[in-house]
């Protein structure tokens, strides 16, 4: 087949989930003999026409310049540029800028969307915009031939809300089986004794009730905190809390010393409340980390009883307080690799979505 993905910053991964899908899933299908494109964003710094097998095609992407205005470009010129590249199948990753241009799509190529989480949640839009993500989710449903839904409480709202066409395929994580705690030198931290977050700084994430919790726990345990601290929500949480067991640290794209440092922690905490299945979720479970995690929906679906939840800076402090036995822990995160072992490994994930590729094109 020939296959083109569109939504994504680009290949090699160095933004987040729907990155780490193109990439995973491209190279993975490439190697299965089909013929793969990803659209890459013209600032992406890996500038080379092909990876792993897989087809770059650099676009034009204005975002540095106008913000999400320049998302909205980026994805106009993806389909645009579609239209003649004579796609069996096109892979649409997510809606928030690509489902305006709905009617552009090119008719011959099938279209399958990742439907992403659900949009119109998050804390940082005005309600003008959440009420456009709602349109454009409800665009994007019609006219896709396929949705996919990376978590089945996602899969069972879109199949109440649109009644179409709806798998429930996850994202994929990899076993992390190299641990090196010289890795944490730099970071001046030891096993065991540092707590850890990694998520994007946006309110939806919860990173504010967590580092409440810090402030309010008697622990003398470190907290990192990992993300991409330029954001407006970033800057006020550096600006806030200035408590010596919190060190915030620029995002890190070195997935060896991202995978040690979750290895290593002693609780590694996950706010994501309203994006499905949120990739870093998998990967903290996919390295043996004892996860404390927000109390929603999404997470729950996954994680089932093998973590600790969250919901208040109350709950934080409660955990970071708490002397777990060590047996305990050990139970939960080898119930967890178990579990990704069985349902979440990137060639499982990789195989879903060639089956469904060939499907729809019936």
């Amino acid at each position: 087949m020939r296959i083109g993905i569109i939504g994504s910053r680009g290949i090699p991964n160095r933004y987040g989930g729907f990155e780490e899908l193109a990439e995973q899933l491209s190279v993975r299908l490439a190697k299965l003999g089909h013929e793969v494109y990803v659209y890459n964003g013209h600032r992406h710094p890996y500038a080379e026409k092909e990876y792993k097998g897989v087809k770059i095609i650099h676009k034009y992407d204005p975002e540095h310049r106008f913000g999400t205005v320049g998302q909205f470009i980026y994805d106009f010129n993806q389909i645009i540029d579609a239209r003649w590249r004579k796609f069996d199948v096109i892979l649409q990753l997510g809606y928030t800028s690509s489902g305006i241009w709905y009617w552009l799509m090119p008719k011959k190529s099938k279209v399958v969307t990742n439907m992403d989480g659900l949009e119109w949640k998050r804390s940082k839009y005005s309600n003008l915009v959440k009420r456009f993500l709602m349109r454009s989710e409800r665009w994007v449903a019609k006219h896709s031939d396929l949705m996919v839904a990376d978590n089945v409480e996602i899969e069972r709202y879109l199949h109440e809300k649109y009644g179409g066409q709806c798998v429930y395929i996850p994202y994929g994580a990899e076993l992390f089986k190299s641990p090196n705690e010289e890795v944490l030198e730099p970071y001046h931290v030891q096993k065991g004794q540092y707590n850890l977050v990694i998520a994007r700084m946006e309110p939806e994430n919860h990173i504010r009730e967590i580092l409440e919790g810090v402030k309010q726990s008697e622990s003398d345990r470190i907290m990192l905190v990992m993300g991409n601290l330029d954001t407006p929500h970033g800057q006020m949480l550096t600006r806030t809390y200035k408590d010596s067991r919190i060190r915030f640290l620029h995002a890190e794209y070195n997935k060896e010393v991202v995978d040690n440092l979750r290895h290593f922690c002693h609780l590694y905490f996950h706010g994501h409340s309203v994006g499905g299945t949120n990739p870093s979720l998998l990967e903290a479970m996919a390295c043996g980390a004892p996860i404390v995690a927000h109390k929603n929906e999404f997470n729950q679906s996954v994680l089932k009883e093998n973590g600790i939840y969250f919901e208040t800076a109350e709950d934080v402090a409660w955990a970071l307080d708490q002397d777990f036995q060590q047996d305990a822990l050990n139970i939960m995160t080898k119930t967890n690799t178990n579990v990704i072992r069985e349902h979440f490994t990137w060639k499982s994930i990789a195989d879903q979505y060639e089956l469904i590729f060939s499907q729809v094109r019936i």
